[in-house]
C-alpha cells in the first residue's frame, strides 16, 4: 500500500545516518509515550471501535472540524485581507488521489482525539514545495529525537520496514502532554477508567440477556441423595436447559431440589445509571455537552449546548490546527500569510444589530445582504440605503438608546483627541470601546485625509447622523 513512500527515500544522502539513528527510537519511544488502555490497541482504535460514546464524541467533533471552511489571510497596513485563491488552499481541496479535504481533516482531529498526535506527510515537487499530503498512521510514526533542534525527523514503520522521514517532510499535530516532550495526551487516557468500566458493563449486560443466559446465577441444591451418575446428569441437563457461557451454577447433594438465587440484579446493581455516569464522565472529557445527545434536552438546553460545543470545544482545535498549518506549511510559499479557520463562534445578537446598523450608511445593499443574510444580489441593491424606513426594526427602544448615547460620547471624546492631535505625523490611534466596528473603520479612513479643524468636526458631525436616535 505505501510501496510510492518507500520508493521516495531511495539514494538520499541522508538515509544511511537516519537509519543509524532509527536504532534508538525506540527505546526513546517506550522511554517517553504514555502507554495506552488495555483494551484500545493499536493507536486507540479498539475504543473508537466498541465503546459507543468514545465513537459519538470522536465523530461529531472530527465531523463538524471537517466542515469548517479553511482562508488564508494576508496583512497590509495592519488590514487583514483575505486571499482569494492560494496554493494550499488548492492543495487541500486535493490532497491525494484518494483523500478529499472534508477526509483529510476528520482523519487529522479524529486521531488528535484518539491518540493526542496527528501526522501529515508532504510529498514534494522539484522545488520544494508540497503537491500531496498523506495522513500517517500515529501508531506506525516513532520521533528521532535531537539534542538542539528537539526533533531529527521521523520513522514510519510498515510492513517490518523503517522507513526514515525528514522532520520538514511530517507536520506534526499533537494536543499538550505534561509529562511527555514529544508525543501528545490523547482525551482518551484521561478516560480510560470509564471506557473499560462501560466496556465491562455492556458486555455483562450482553452475556446475562444472550442467548440461553435468562437465569440468573444461583445454586441448586438437591437434598435428597442420589448416585453420581444421576447427579451429573442432572447437571447436565439442567445446564443444557438453563445454563450458558456465562451461568455460574453450583451444585449441592442433600435432601430434595432447591434454587437459591445468589446473584444481583440489573435494578440491584443500579445499572442504568452506572452506564448514564460513564457516559457522561466520557463526553464531558471530549468535550461533548451531554445536552446534545440527551433526548430530554429541552430547545433552550440543546441550544447552550450548541453554543458551548462550538466555542469551547470545537474551536480551540480548529485555532490548533490553523496555527500549525501558518507555521510548517504556509512558509513553503512564502512569508506573511496566515491560516485560519472561518470564525463559527456563534455572536451576540445585540453586538451584530449595532454593527449591521452602523454599516447601513457605508456598504451596498447588495454588501449587506451578501455579509449579514448570505443573500444573493438584486438589480437595485448597488447604492447604500438612504432612509431610516430601510433598517431593521429590531431593538429601537432600550438597548438602541443604550448604545447611541455610549457611542455619541466616545464619538465626542474621539474628536477632541483627533483636533488635539491634528497634523502631527506620528500619533497613537483612538481605541473605540462602544462604537460599532465598521463605523470605526469610516471614521479612521476618513481621518487620514482630514487637514483641517473643520474637515474634522464634519466628518464626527456625518458619523453621528449614522447613529440611532436616543
Amino acid at each position: 500500500m505505501f510501496n510510492w513512500l518507500s520508493q521516495l527515500f531511495n539514494g538520499r544522502d541522508n538515509q544511511a545516518q537516519l537509519r543509524h539513528e532509527a536504532a534508538h527510537v525506540a527505546a526513546v519511544a517506550v522511554h517517553n509515550a504514555p502507554q495506552p488502555p488495555d483494551v484500545v490497541q493499536p493507536a486507540h482504535s479498539g475504543a473508537y471501535q466498541q465503546s459507543a460514546w468514545v465513537y459519538t464524541a470522536v465523530n461529531r467533533i472530527a465531523e463538524a472540524a471537517a466542515l469548517v471552511p479553511l482562508h488564508i489571510y494576508r496583512y497590509e497596513d495592519d488590514r487583514r485581507l483575505q486571499v482569494a485563491t492560494h496554493p494550499l488552499l488548492t492543495l487541500l481541496d486535493a490532497p491525494n488521489p484518494f483523500l478529499s479535504r472534508f477526509e483529510l481533516l476528520e482523519q487529522t482531529v479524529g486521531m488528535l482525539e484518539l491518540t493526542g498526535n496527528a501526522y501529515w506527510f508532504l510529498v514534494g515537487d522539484a522545488a520544494g514545495r508540497p503537491v500531496e499530503i498523506w495522513p500517517l498512521r500515529p501508531d506506525r510514526v516513532s520521533i528521532v529525537p535531537h539534542p538542539q533542534r528537539h526533533v531529527r525527523g521521523y520513522i514510519y514503520e510498515v510492513d517490518g520496514q523503517r522507513i526514515p522521514l525528514e522532520a520538514v517532510e511530517v507536520v506534526h499535530f499533537k494536543r499538550w502532554h505534561p509529562a511527555n516532550d514529544y508525543y501528545g495526551l490523547s482525551p482518551l487516557e484521561a478516560a480510560r477508567l470509564a471506557v473499560l468500566t462501560d466496556y465491562d458493563m455492556a458486555r455483562w449486560n450482553r452475556n446475562t440477556f444472550g442467548r440461553d443466559n435468562g437465569v440468573p446465577a444461583g445454586i441448586v441444591s438437591i437434598k435428597e441423595y442420589v448416585a453420581d451418575a444421576d447427579f451429573e446428569r442432572i447437571k447436565r441437563e439442567w445446564r443444557e436447559s438453563y445454563g450458558g457461557p456465562q451461568r455460574r451454577t453450583a451444585f449441592l447433594r442433600g435432601a430434595a431440589v432447591e434454587w437459591q438465587d445468589i446473584g444481583l440484579s440489573h435494578h440491584e446493581m443500579d445499572f442504568l445509571q452506572g452506564r448514564r455516569a460513564n457516559r457522561d464522565e466520557i463526553l464531558q472529557i471530549f468535550g461533548v455537552p451531554v445536552a446534545l445527545l440527551s433526548e430530554n434536552a429541552t430547545e433552550a438546553n440543546a441550544r447552550v449546548a450548541e453554543r458551548q460545543f462550538i466555542e469551547r470545544t470545537l474551536w480551540p482545535k480548529l485555532v490548533r490546527l490553523a496555527q500549525k498549518i501558518t507555521q510548517e506549511l504556509l512558509p513553503f510559499w512564502g512569508e506573511g500569510d496566515v491560516a485560519a479557520f472561518e470564525d463559527i463562534r456563534p455572536t451576540d445578537a445585540r453586538a451584530r444589530l449595532l454593527e449591521l446598523r452602523s454599516a447601513y450608511p457605508v456598504l451596498s445593499i447588495n454588501e449587506i445582504r451578501a455579509r449579514y443574510f448570505g443573500l444573493p444580489p438584486v438589480d437595485w441593491g448597488e447604492a447604500p440605503p438612504t432612509t431610516r424606513a430601510a433598517m431593521p426594526s429590531a431593538g429601537e427602544t432600550g438597548e438602541s438608546a443604550l448604545y447611541a448615547g455610549a457611542a455619541r460620547a466616545e464619538l465626542k471624546r474621539w474628536e477632541k483627541f483627533a483636533l488635539r492631535r491634528l497634523g502631527r505625523k506620528s500619533v497613537r490611534p483612538f481605541e473605540p470601546r462602544h462604537i460599532a466596528k465598521a463605523l470605526a473603520q469610516t471614521l479612521q479612513a476618513e481621518l487620514q485625509t482630514a487637514q483641517t479643524a473643520e474637515a474634522v468636526r464634519a466628518i464626527f458631525a456625518r458619523a453621528r447622523q449614522q447613529l440611532p436616535q436616543a
